[in-house]
């Protein structure tokens, strides 16, 4: 720390690029005395065994470096280097960021003035972020021999390269304030990694460990059972308002009793694979119920609710999309014809709520969704069903509804569906469960429903001949580029409004709800920028670029796919599902597929 201190003294104050700072020299001294010293470059300042690397955000933030903070995992009393513990640690470490921040505030004055800390914004989720992960680091090699002196340690003295906790934050520099960044960078922060690790609290690590091994142990429980869901007695599933937090006070989730299980000790409900249809009255908590499935696709962290929550890994939530690009998709098991059309290989810039929802479904079928999560009041009602009197009167029908394909999709796709239901008792005839909502309490009507079904002749659906799912197209590599066409320049750019701009796209990711942070967003473009710079050929083989890239980032990091260039990025990533990634590719409207 004392090296970065002297360049930031020897700035000017007024200074706008602190180039010294991220260029790091050092003059490494000989040991003979008739050798010239060597001049390297390495922006890592060390307070006692710990790393602090400055780097470059963008050009356009060089008042705003990125430091990625390398703690010895020993020091933390760490010995398991998993997302969740790298996600436990990131958590524990944002109060004292806070706390920082709170000294620094004035809302009189901008960040650019008073100064900042900037971390990953996390929601209850457990994700691979580039926030907080383990790696392997090399420790201080040198001992300093003042100002930017330093030389080597003897090989017996040297400290072998061991496995530390990154935490990357940003800082906003007060600017033509050196020494109010001297104090931000060379003591407040160092004092923060301090307290963190000595207040570092082992026993709450245990049992957030403990609450990972029960998520895991379900999951693979999941995977084999004949279960897509499962939900813990004692969830707390409604969410403060506006909010993600949990809601005090909130009616516990308690299991019928004809679907409780045991999973690990942990009992709770199971859902089971086929048709589960979710209903109840107004605010009754059965969105809510689907909301939670829909959450378990992803760990959560203690404190959340919805720990036990656990779903497949592979579910994905459908809705209808007005105005979603489709290009060359087989939506013919639920569209049999259109005019000027072929719904084997519909394609259309502006598709309507049924088309739109009928490529959304078997795109994820594609991608190898195994349970298909809807709501019916984000789904197109004339494409979930038409009732026995609309049948008899409208004769000459384009569209074969969901509930007429529901059940041929678990049995020839072995794809689940659970339902969120209100307004039609269509659904009640195809599904194998139904489970009644009322005051946040569940209950199982199944025997009820379709006993009602029967006094009120609602018959199960006539058989239809079997519906082709494969999708056969291929991605051209011609319009798949993240330079605009007559540009030699890359352009990316993630919107918070809901919007990938690359190359000469704008992506709508608006309708992918199980995209759910901006950080998952951010690595989306960057993912999506590499598997465009690596094609090669006429065209894309996109599921294997895809596993490439995948393949890549578990090797080498998340970090492999950033790119500095870019300048209305974020600089916090966190890794999307495969499923997500093509689901934005299939929302390109340059693409060319065939």
């Amino acid at each position: 720390m004392k090296r970065l201190k002297n360049f930031l003294l020897g700035m000017q104050a007024n200074t706008t690029t602190y180039r010294e700072m991220y260029e790091g020299e050092i003059i490494i001294e000989q040991e003979s005395s008739n050798l010239e010293p060597v001049i390297d470059y390495e922006p890592i300042y060390y307070h006692e065994d710990i790393g602090f690397e400055i780097t470059l955000t963008h050009k356009l933030a060089q008042s705003k470096p990125t430091v990625k903070i390398m703690i010895p995992a020993g020091k933390l009393g760490i010995t398991a280097y998993t997302p969740f513990i790298a996600d436990f640690c990131l958590r524990e470490f944002i109060p004292y960021i806070d706390g920082l921040n709170r000294e620094l505030y004035n809302r009189s004055r901008p960040d650019n003035e008073n100064g900042k800390y900037l971390l990953d914004r996390i929601g209850s989720e457990v994700l691979v972020r580039n926030s907080s992960y383990f790696a392997i680091c090399h420790q201080k090699w040198y001992e300093s021999m003042g100002a930017v002196k330093v030389r080597h340690l003897s090989a017996d003295l040297a400290p072998k390269p061991e496995m530390c906790l990154c935490i990357r934050l940003q800082v906003q520099l007060p600017e033509k304030k050196i020494r109010k960044a001297v104090q931000m960078l060379c003591k407040e922060l160092p004092d923060a990694v301090d307290m963190f690790s000595a207040g570092f609290d082992t026993s709450k690590l245990n049992e957030a460990i403990e609450m990972a091994e029960k998520q895991k142990a379900i999951r693979k429980y999941l995977k084999t059972s004949p279960y897509c869901a499962f939900i813990a007695n004692g969830s707390i599933l409604p969410r403060l308002k506006n909010t993600d937090l949990p809601m005090p006070n909130a009616v516990p989730f308690n299991s019928v009793p004809q679907d409780e299980i045991e999973v690990c000790g942990i009992k709770g409900m199971g859902i089971r694979k086929g048709v589960t249809v979710i209903t109840g009255g107004g605010y009754s908590g059965k969105s809510t119920l689907l909301d939670a499935i829909s959450a378990g696709i992803y760990d959560h962290c203690l404190g959340d609710g919805r720990e036990l929550c656990i779903t497949d890994e592979t579910a994905m939530t459908v809705s209808a999309e007005d105005g979603r690009s489709v290009r060359a998709v087989n939506i013919s098991p639920f569209i049999k014809w259109l005019p000027n059309g072929d719904t084997k290989k519909f394609s259309t810039d502006h598709a309507s709520g049924s088309t739109s929802q009928a490529a959304n479904i078997t795109e994820a079928v594609d991608c190898g969704a195994k349970l298909l999560l809807i709501d019916e009041d984000r789904s197109a009602a004339n494409f979930m069903i038409r009732d026995r009197v609309m049948k008899e009167l409208i004769v000459k029908e384009p569209i074969t509804p969901f509930t007429d394909r529901v059940n041929e999709l678990y049995s020839s796709c072995g794809v689940s569906t659970v339902l969120v239901i209100g307004g039609s008792g269509e659904f009640l005839s195809v599904a194998d469960k139904i489970y009644m909502m009322e005051d946040y309490m569940i209950r199982d009507v199944t025997e009820k429903s379709k006993a009602i079904c029967f006094a009120n002749g609602v018959k199960s659906v006539p058989e239809q001949q079997p519906a082709d799912w494969e999708q056969k197209r291929t991605l051209f590599a011609e319009h798949f580029t993240s330079y605009p066409e007559g540009c030699g320049t890359e352009r990316l750019e993630v919107s918070d409004m809901g919007f990938i701009i690359i190359g000469d796209e704008t992506i709508d990711i608006r309708g992918l709800l199980n995209i759910v942070s901006k950080s998952q967003l951010s690595a989306i473009g960057y993912m999506l920028r590499r598997i465009e710079l690596d094609k090669k050929g006429v065209t894309v083989d996109i599921d294997v670029l895809i596993d490439e890239i995948y393949r890549d980032i578990e090797k080498n990091g998340l970090d492999t796919v950033h790119s500095s260039f870019f300048t209305t990025t974020e600089r916090f990533l966190a890794l999307p599902r495969k499923c997500e990634l093509k689901a934005v590719i299939n929302r390109m409207r340059k693409t060319v597929w065939k």
